[in-house]
């Protein structure tokens, strides 16, 4: 471990961090990637079970889509989105298809940059189909939407709001899996719900199956969208292509990014046609959204997902993380679905343990002050599931953790 000068490499008399304190100072510097593997400056090894939060799904380096970037980089970088590249339609009809299970489901895509832009997307197209005083997105608490002002403000965690108040107005927030407090919140100034299947930056907490079917059953019947963030959830996270397919419903929009790019910058914002045609050109846009290197990137990870059938391959290393999890002595308990998990701690700091497994070569993080996240690849083996476990065990029981 170094501090946070070596780690962003700045002059050694520096007393500061170069870097915004967005985060924290950084003591690691990660400079090289393979599968599930990351290195750092120091070529010290450790094993990656957060992918880049959720993101690099297919492993570090993964070498089909470092093909398909550097492929593309030396034919077109960038135009705009006043024209057509090559790999847009394919990827908005291979996500459109995914959404479908298999089946299109005869929606159409924006491309953008980012999570929060995806939502920013989505939060925009509600109003438009709202129209004027029917503009109010009722999302819960405990979710995650964004940092950006709007995607802030549908965020379910006032502890985060309260630095930059007022935030947008037109933001609700429902006791999560509560139908019934949902149903309080809508009036006829609805235009949308918004929700996780599993709140993963609340600390991986899936909703039930008859909280998503009956939030679809309230929206149909009073016409509001059903809108699904699957940001971090999507494409293979949770063992189905999308989070919503556990629970047998069918969302009017879905957003997505992170393991769309595999680590190339990437975000869409699916909707319905019906939906999708509130939009007039003029709307809505932005320069890089959908941009050649992105989508390029974006249709090799899909290829590739969905050659080696990647919900069933996350589907059984999940359970295999499960319950290598729950075997481990100071772990309460594990929730979450596919291999988006959280591991709840008996008594111990999870941020805490988080940074001591940092050392010890694992790469994990507190997602909440007693659970630890874990995200790993879907490629991740047996035996890593195994070498993380251990050391994670090791470190429950060390007398840093425990103060013996």
């Amino acid at each position: 471990m170094t501090d946070h000068r070596q780690a962003v490499a700045a002059a050694p008399d520096l007393e500061y961090c170069p870097l915004m304190p967005t985060y924290n100072p950084p003591s690691v510097q990660f400079v090289r990637g393979e599968g599930a593997y990351l290195w750092d400056n120091n070529d010290k090894k450790y094993l990656d079970c957060l992918s880049g939060l959720a993101v690099t799904s297919l492993g570090h380096s993964h070498p089909e889509v470092a093909a398909a970037i550097a492929e593309q980089a030396s034919r077109l970088q960038h135009v705009s989105n006043l024209y057509a590249t090559e790999h847009n339609g394919a990827v908005a009809t291979k996500l459109d298809k995914l959404i479908g299970d298999g089946t299109p489901a005869g929606g159409q895509v924006f491309f953008c940059n980012s999570g929060a832009e995806a939502n920013e997307a989505a939060i925009k197209l509600a109003r438009r189909f709202g129209g004027r005083g029917r503009h109010t997105v009722v999302a819960a608490f405990q979710s995650f939407h964004g940092r950006t002002l709007t995607t802030l403000a549908a965020t379910g965690q006032p502890q985060k709001w309260e630095t930059f108040q007022p935030l947008p107005e037109g933001f609700r927030h429902a006791v999560w899996n509560d139908l019934a407090d949902l149903e309080h919140q809508l009036d006829e100034s609805v235009a949308a719900v918004l929700l996780e299947p599993v709140q993963g930056e609340g600390g991986v907490n899936p909703a039930t199956v008859e909280y998503f079917q009956g939030v679809q059953a309230l929206c149909e019947e009073r016409g509001i969208l059903f809108m699904v963030d699957e940001i971090q959830t999507g494409l293979a996270r949770t063992g189905r292509w999308f989070g919503f397919q556990h629970y047998g419903v069918e969302p009017d929009v879905v957003t997505m990014a992170k393991a769309l790019g595999n680590g190339m910058p990437i975000g869409a914002c699916w909707a319905k046609r019906s939906v999708a045609a509130s939009f007039q050109p003029g709307d809505h846009a932005t320069t890089y959204g959908g941009q050649p290197l992105a989508t390029a990137a974006a249709r090799r990870v899909l290829d590739v997902m969905m050659a080696m059938d990647a919900p069933t391959v996350a589907a059984t290393a999940g359970a295999e993380l499960s319950a290598a999890l729950e075997a481990i002595d100071g772990v309460a308990s594990v929730r979450g679905t596919g291999l988006l998990l959280a591991a709840e701690l008996e008594s111990a700091d999870a941020r805490v343990v988080a940074a001591e497994a940092l050392s010890q070569g694992l790469v994990v993080n507190g997602v909440t002050p007693s659970a630890l996240r874990l995200a790993p690849p879907l490629t991740i083996s047996t035996e890593q599931i195994h070498q993380a476990a251990g050391i994670l065990s090791a470190v429950l029981g060390s007398t840093r953790i425990n103060g013996a």
